[in-house]
């Protein structure tokens, strides 16, 4: 089903047409086939290879890397076109930016010529390893280790909930290195086909079933010292600095995910009549619309804001939980009323309005849950 494109205003001709080839690769590659993978709970990795080849990979990184050089404010929008098409894809590819993140800002040169083109080319597809079981919301109290051992590390423990575990080609890791607490953890750069390092099954999930999640299993694993990013210790706060465009990736992703609700629930609609006329003219229906709509459009436009200023090169955090906030509950109300204008259709599979509910619910949880947002929401306010 074709919807006519949303109304953006962009910075120039260029971001303009990089939107048109975005929409009509995820018209051609992504909605045609993303109910069945969902289905069958396939990851799409022939998907993140056409992505990377059209350049989509690596929008936000400097072209003399290998990416986009292009601001958040329209690598953001991009996004959003991706995840209306599949949010499972949507999450992959923010998930795959913040892999990358800590490579671009602590890696020294030759570590980012050497590895950062084949990333942001999409030949390598990362993944984050931050969380563990008993360390989600609180990264400081993680177990998972890394001990010096002459021009090696030794890396063991586990690390959960892992986008692309078992998948990906590299594996942004935080290690402890002491027993300094937040101090004490560094940052690693871990090739899949590092001996030690094997996924668990992946895990059986409410929804983004072809976006795989794995716990990663760490046994004697070596790492060369070259691939630790940044200084011994400065590893939590590579991870919480890209955390911070990482929360805006997702918000932009629950908005495409919330868009593509509404489109859904107004073809349907406009299509379905009741008493004489299609039930979009009825005021109980019309109004829910209307909010939906409201919501859609203010979470964009929220995240969109927080963007501006990281590109400004201005402090952004707030807005960044503030964005992932609103537009995470926004997704999550919008694809729940959607459900709800389908009627008893929405409750079926015959329609994607129930896999929209389901995928907007861990937008609310990954990337800080949205308690962790208002928590670092009000502690800035109160500085």
């Amino acid at each position: 089903m074709s919807y006519a494109p949303i109304q953006r205003l962009l910075p120039d001709d260029e971001s303009v047409e990089l939107i048109s080839l975005t929409r009509s690769l995820v018209d051609r590659e992504i909605r045609p086939v993303i109910a069945d993978l969902d289905a069958e709970a396939h990851f799409p990795r022939d998907v993140f290879r056409i992505l990377g080849r059209s350049g989509l990979l690596g929008l936000p990184y400097p072209e003399s890397l290998g990416g986009g050089g292009l601001p958040y404010e329209v690598y953001l929008q991009v996004l959003e076109e991706i995840a209306s098409g599949s949010a499972s894809v949507g999450v992959g590819v923010s998930v795959h930016a913040l892999s990358c993140f800590g490579l671009f800002t602590a890696g020294t040169d030759e570590q980012r010529s050497n590895w950062l083109p084949t990333m942001l080319a999409g030949d390598q597809l990362g993944a984050y390893c931050l969380s563990e079981s008993h360390a989600g919301s609180d990264p400081a109290s993680m177990r998972t280790t890394a001990v010096r051992d002459g021009d090696h590390y030794v890396i063991n423990g586990a690390k959960a909930w892992t986008t692309h575990g078992g998948k990906a080609d590299f594996y942004k890791v935080m290690a402890r290195t002491s027993d300094e607490g937040g101090r004490g953890i560094s940052c690693f750069l871990v090739a899949a086909d590092t001996p030690g390092l094997t996924a668990d099954p992946p895990e059986r999930k409410m929804g983004l079933m072809s976006s795989t999640t794995s716990t990663m299993l760490f046994e004697d694993v070596h790492i060369p010292a070259h691939r630790r990013l940044g200084a011994e210790g400065q590893g939590l706060s590579i991870a919480l600095a890209g955390l911070d465009a990482g929360r805006l990736g997702i918000a932009a992703v629950a908005t495409g995910l919330a868009q593509e609700a509404l489109n859904v629930a107004i073809a349907y609609a406009k299509d379905r009549r009741a008493f004489g006329k299609p039930v979009i003219e009825h005021q109980g229906l019309g109004f829910l619309l209307a909010d939906m709509a409201a919501a859609v459009e203010s979470a964009r436009a929220t995240y969109i804001a927080a963007a501006r200023l990281k590109d400004a090169g201005k402090p952004f955090s707030r807005q960044a939980s503030i964005a992932k906030l609103v537009c995470t509950d926004n997704a999550m109300k919008v694809t729940t009323d959607a459900v709800q204008v389908l009627g008893g259709a929405g409750y079926t599979k015959d329609f994607p309005a129930e896999r929209f509910m389901r995928e907007a619910k861990v937008m609310q949880i990954f990337e800080g849950t949205n308690q962790i947002q208002r928590l670092v929401i009000s502690r800035d306010l109160a500085r």
